[in-house]
């Protein structure tokens, strides 16, 4: 299967000299895309940490990573390519990589992917602050499945997708093993392994943390409380644990791509509750009360979205949910360039109205463009970016249009 991050990689090495890291879920499909970047050049070599073979060779040094290579004299095409894999784990993985770019900047395209989160090493006083360009990977979406090509705008038109295919990824997931077999036992077992690598590989390892039965408990309550705002005091209290420690344990679960969170946008509006985030799940197939799952698999297609559009250059996009002290809340606001720009309420039927929290925080907020997607509507051939107010618009519509 062919990735839109394929194209991305590309794109990266044909324009730009820094390298290009590619973090995201486990699973989710890294290393096949970094093994068929061999495309992009005769001279390739893929080293992945976890391999004992490969390590070695990478604690040799440069001299050893780059035997066979054709690097002394610069080529102006088909340059060598170099992936690193789960390198991350390593301890000392940025001063290597900061020498080996520093040595051969434009000699080479050097591609860096990991499970754990290496956007975190973007903050201030990182050592490889100019040398890289960040994407995030994601699970399969509606926008990927019907394209990989990379769209010059920011929304694509619309396209229409069989229902059949749709409903597959709403019950197997994006992930594409699971959706590429959608087989229910395959999917369970699946599942099962994914979260004991994240807890028992992943989390054990690089997080330090000893009380993997607790936080293994805080994931299943997790599940079924996905799409809901956190209550840190009455998760502690069901764990037995302290509040600052449940926050933690969320913010590694969220390093580690169990889980994302999403924080109440306050600017312009009335009354407004800064509080606790909402919390969401990478997986959304392993939540079973299907409203919840409708509201996270939107909230997975948006996820994408902002983060992507960031990552190639659109603009600084954020995604957030609305909620003021009456209790009237909006499920999504996406902010561009720090201004709000899309208000999206997530239904399961469109049998029901349209909200009037929509119309509510609108008059606030004034968003662009304000729409309540409604999971079961049959495609409509529309563009939902070209619909003045209010509007509700099929799922399967609107999604196809992101990327």
């Amino acid at each position: 299967m062919r990735r839109l991050y394929l194209n991305l990689i590309h794109q990266h090495f044909v324009k730009y000299q820094q390298m290009a890291f590619l973090c995201g879920p486990r699973q989710v499909g890294k290393t096949t895309i970094a093994q068929q970047c061999s495309g992009f050049s005769p001279y390739y070599k893929y080293l992945n940490w976890d391999d004992l073979y490969h390590r070695e060779e990478i604690l040799l040094g440069f001299d050893a990573i780059c035997r066979g290579l054709p690097l002394e004299a610069p080529l102006k095409k088909h340059k060598p390519v170099i992936i690193f894999d789960e390198l991350h784990k390593y301890k000392n993985w940025k001063s290597l990589l900061k020498g080996f770019i520093d040595r051969y900047k434009g000699r080479l395209h050097i591609l860096v992917t990991g499970s754990a989160r290496l956007d975190v090493y973007r903050k201030g006083g990182d050592s490889l602050v100019g040398r890289y360009f960040l994407y995030r990977a994601h699970p399969l979406t509606v926008g990927e499945l019907l394209r990989v090509e990379l769209n010059k705008k920011l929304m694509a038109d619309p396209a229409e997708m069989s229902k059949e295919k749709f409903y597959s990824l709403f019950e197997f997931g994006g992930f594409p093993e699971p959706f590429l077999q959608q087989d229910k036992a395959f999917s369970l077992q699946w599942q099962r392994l994914r979260r004991q690598q994240i807890l028992q590989e992943d989390i054990r390892a690089l997080a330090n943390i000893q009380e993997i039965s607790q936080l293994e408990m805080l994931t299943h309550i997790l599940q079924n409380q996905a799409s809901q705002q956190l209550v840190y005091s009455n998760l502690g209290n069901h764990i037995r644990v302290a509040d600052n420690t449940i926050r933690r344990w969320i913010s590694i679960l969220e390093s580690f791509y169990y889980c994302f969170t999403l924080k109440p946008w306050c600017k312009n509006i009335t009354r407004s509750l800064i509080k606790e985030p909402k919390i969401y799940l990478w997986d959304w197939s392993i939540i079973e009360d299907k409203g919840q799952r409708v509201e996270n698999f939107i909230a997975g297609h948006l996820l994408k979205a902002v983060q992507y559009w960031t990552d190639v250059g659109f603009g600084e996009f954020e995604l957030y949910f609305l909620r003021n002290k009456d209790k009237q809340e909006v499920d999504f606001l996406l902010v561009k360039n720090n201004k709000p720009w899309l208000m999206v309420e997530a239904k399961a039927s469109y049998k029901e109205q349209l909200s009037s929290s929509l119309k509510k925080f609108q008059s606030q907020v004034k968003a662009d463009h304000v729409l309540q997607v409604a999971f079961d509507m049959p495609y409509e051939p529309i563009d939902c970016f070209k619909l003045k107010g209010p509007s509700i618009v099929p799922a399967i519509t609107f999604l196809s249009q992101l990327p």
